[in-house]
């Protein structure tokens, strides 16, 4: 499966921007998915992930209550919704699959999309 990430961008604090994946080549309802994030300087961290049914999901702690991942089957594509935004979300955001369980650990990925950057201005 080949991941695109999309919808960085420059915004404001306090401010909310979605950030989209779009998968080809298989169908996303097979895999785990999940969205990391890496600062400068800093290791990449998880940020988010979803099962492959759909049934459960995760987040970091400073994630939870501001970011929701969402999937859209007929689109085959994976969401992060996030609100209240904050300087310290500046990351490059990138999306995630595996076909085995939903990890933190970004070793248990092998598909990664490129990336795409999120700048939170104060």
């Amino acid at each position: 499966v080949q991941l695109q990430a999309s919808g960085g961008g420059l915004v404001q604090a306090g401010t909310s921007l979605g950030l989209s994946c779009a998968a080809s080549g298989r169908t996303l309802n097979i895999y785990a998915v999940a969205w990391f994030r890496q600062a400068p300087g800093k290791e990449r961290q998880f940020v988010a992930g979803l099962s492959w049914n759909g049934g459960n999901t995760a987040y970091s702690a400073s994630a939870k209550g501001r970011f929701t991942i969402s999937r859209d089957s007929a689109k085959n594509t994976v969401y992060l919704h996030m609100n209240d935004l904050l300087s310290d979300d500046t990351a490059v955001y990138y999306c995630a699959a595996n076909e085995r369980l939903m990890s933190r650990s970004p070793s248990q990925y092998n598909y990664w999309g490129q990336g795409t950057l999120v700048t939170v201005s104060s």
